[in-house]
């Protein structure tokens, strides 16, 4: 990228690359924890914000509240200088702050911003002069210049303006979307691309010697909204080839064909193919949401987008359908779902990860208990759910003791902790959803 910064501004742009900057972390989840310590391993002095008291004490006891993330890993990084705080006022100290809260869906499907806004509303009376702030949350194209912007311009102490030239005084304001996938350990976090987008030319810079530190490759892109909407691109894609392959599934039952060895066969072509899995539904924060933030905010310009909601229809209706399969299996065998007593193995939106948001294992709980069936689940990370957003369930971890009590179990979440061979052999019926029994051969299983 081409200098165009000049004094203090390139002063900090020798922080950032030098690792002397300090950085905010404003949100201590999936997103903000891993991040977090990516900058600690490379040297960085981290503050965390969150707004939960537990887990800020959490933290600075050395402890972790996410499966995959150590307490070892979090004692690392406090030797590095990691802590973390619910006190805002602590932002004045940073030279960035980067911030990584959630952006669901309220009740109607349309997005819920509060967390945005209510972060840089908290932020903004601290913000400094020469100051970064990097908005990461997955959101609409415009939001980091329609809402964070005007706020930190408001809300700030100092009557301090976002900088939008080089030689101009105020905050440095940009939009890097996250590109986290829990359970992935294929590819090492700081080999994935960073995308930036920056209001300004010398925003971008900093931005990207920021990430640049801690991420092999950074992206520079012309602006906030480009940077938004790639990360749109990038899950509306996933959301409408798995809506592709959720509906061919269907239809492959239908005539007798194994869908998952139709796509083995496929996914051998070098070329003009990526292989994606149909399941029970879509989980996760990104996928099942993020493509109905751009349908709400096509609509200010009268744009239907037409392809994002029919996968949207088609996604959210696989519960439903699991939910006919257990019916049939059921059916075979001279029960109803009324009366019956069915263990769904697995919570988490994918296999092996301690997440919940969005898992089409809640919706399939309530549709069942909807049904009349006395319903029991399993999951290895998970000792106890109870309500959210969407669900009221009130539950706890039942044993794998007795699985041939159940009349039926339903694979929801392929963790690879099951040993599937023993599950079959126990099971009266086994509903699979992920494919997870592949090579066992039994009549008790019904695959969907």
């Amino acid at each position: 990228m081409t200098t165009v910064l000049t004094g203090r501004l390139e002063e900090l742009k020798r922080k950032m690359e030098t690792r002397e900057a300090r950085i905010g972390i404003v949100g201590m989840g999936y997103v903000g924890l891993p991040l977090t310590l990516l900058f600690s391993a490379e040297g960085f002095r981290v503050t965390g914000f969150d707004i939960e008291a537990a887990k800020v004490a959490t933290l600075n006891n050395g402890g972790s509240y996410i499966v995959r993330i150590t307490p070892e890993s979090i004692q690392q990084a406090q030797k590095a200088g990691f802590c973390a705080t619910t006190n805002y006022a602590d932002v004045a100290e940073m030279d960035a702050v980067i911030i990584c809260v959630p952006t669901p869906l309220n009740e109607y499907h349309e997005p819920d911003l509060s967390y945005v806004t209510g972060t840089v509303e908290s932020i903004a009376p601290y913000v400094k002069e020469g100051q970064l702030i990097v908005l990461e949350s997955t959101t609409y194209p415009g939001t980091t210049e329609e809402l964070v912007v005007p706020r930190l311009e408001s809300g700030n102490r100092r009557n301090l303006k976002v900088a939008r030239n080089a030689e101009d005084l105020g905050i440095h304001v940009a939009f890097s979307p996250e590109r986290e996938d829990p359970g992935n350990d294929t590819v090492a976090r700081h080999d994935i691309p960073k995308v930036v987008g920056g209001c300004g030319p010398a925003a971008s810079e900093l931005a990207a010697a920021m990430y640049g530190a801690i991420f092999r490759k950074v992206v520079p892109v012309s602006s906030p909204s480009v940077a938004e909407m790639t990360k749109l691109l990038e899950n509306i894609y996933r959301c409408v080839n798995i809506a592709l392959v959720n509906e061919l599934k269907q239809l492959c039952m239908k005539m007798d064909i194994d869908i998952h060895e139709v796509i083995d066969a496929a996914k051998t072509k070098p070329f003009g193919f990526q292989a994606f899995y149909p399941g029970p539904g879509l989980g996760g924060h990104c996928i099942p949401i993020d493509p109905f933030y751009l349908s709400w905010k096509a609509k200010q310009f009268d744009f239907h987008t037409r392809f994002i909601e029919l996968a949207g229809e088609v996604n959210t209706a696989m519960p439903y359908f699991v939910l006919d399969q257990i019916a049939a299996g059921l059916n075979e065998h001279s029960k109803s779902i009324k009366g019956s007593k069915i263990l769904v193995l697995g919570l988490a939106y994918k296999r092996d990860v301690d997440d919940l948001r969005e898992s089409p294992s809640l919706t399939i709980l309530e549709l069942l208990r909807a049904r009349g069936a006395k319903v029991a689940y399993n999951d290895p990370y998970f000792p106890t759910v109870g309500h959210g957003r969407h669900y009221a369930l009130n539950m706890s971890n039942t044993s794998l003791d007795n699985i041939g009590s159940y009349d039926a179990v339903v694979i929801v979440t392929d963790h690879t902790t099951y040993n599937y061979k023993e599950i079959v052999d126990q099971s009266k019926l086994v509903i699979d959803t992920r494919n997870a029994t592949k090579g066992i051969i039994s009549e008790k299983i019904l695959r969907c």
